[in-house]
């Protein structure tokens, strides 16, 4: 299989794009990045592009599964208008081109919580995300609702300190479905799920990760 990631730099697609490679179900893996990584592999093709352009490059958008894990912070973006350009934006845009391009599979990294309906902005952008890429009728889609994120050297001050609760939490036996989990774990389930999953659209929920 061909794979193409995008979100490939961050933790967990740093993560997903090493095991793509040691994987050999994977022939190739195709990576865009704003910029260069400085990875090198015989199986990999990493691609500059600038991103608020996809129809530049959509001829690259070319393989058997796409993987999403793009995302970033309120903080991080500075507005809720720059967050939802990367979040819900970027992602739809390459989405869409895949589509044409006969990518038969989609695999996102979405939350937990998602929702079109819900009333928490983050949440609601999810959810619209997950509704949008259904409404392309891949073959394959495939999304992964994670809870919190155990980064290595993360500086997301705020998700460090919910981690940190939770697992006190879990440790006296609460919030079990809301179980932190390390991004090379994550990274693991999204390799597998294109190659043992059916065709139509699967949900993994946060406890059902762990399990997958």
């Amino acid at each position: 299989m061909k794979a193409l990631v995008i979100g490939a730099t961050g933790s967990t697609g740093k993560f997903l794009t090493e095991q793509l490679l040691n994987d050999n179900n994977y022939s190739s893996v195709v990576t865009f990045v704003r910029k260069p990584s400085g990875k090198s592999h015989p199986k990999l093709a990493e691609h500059i592009v600038n991103f608020e352009n996809v129809e530049l490059f959509k001829d690259l958008i070319t393989g058997d599964v796409l993987f999403s894990c793009l995302g970033t912070t309120l903080k991080a973006a500075g507005s809720k208008e720059k967050q939802w350009k990367i979040d819900f934006d970027i992602p739809a845009a390459f989405a869409v081109e895949a589509r044409k391009n006969e990518v038969k599979s989609f695999v996102l990294v979405s939350s937990y919580g998602a929702s079109a309906q819900s009333n928490v902005f983050y949440s609601k952008m999810k959810g619209k995300l997950e509704d949008y890429i259904a409404n392309l009728n891949f073959e394959q889609y495939v999304i992964f609702r994670p809870g919190p994120l155990v980064r290595e050297d993360s500086d997301r001050l705020g998700e460090k300190i919910a981690v940190k609760v939770i697992r006190i939490l879990n440790g006296i036996g609460l919030f079990k479905k809301f179980k932190p989990i390390e991004t090379s774990l994550l990274a693991e389930k999204l390799v597998k799920a294109p190659k043992v999953l059916s065709a139509g659209t699967t949900i993994v929920e946060l406890d059902e990760i762990f399990n997958s």
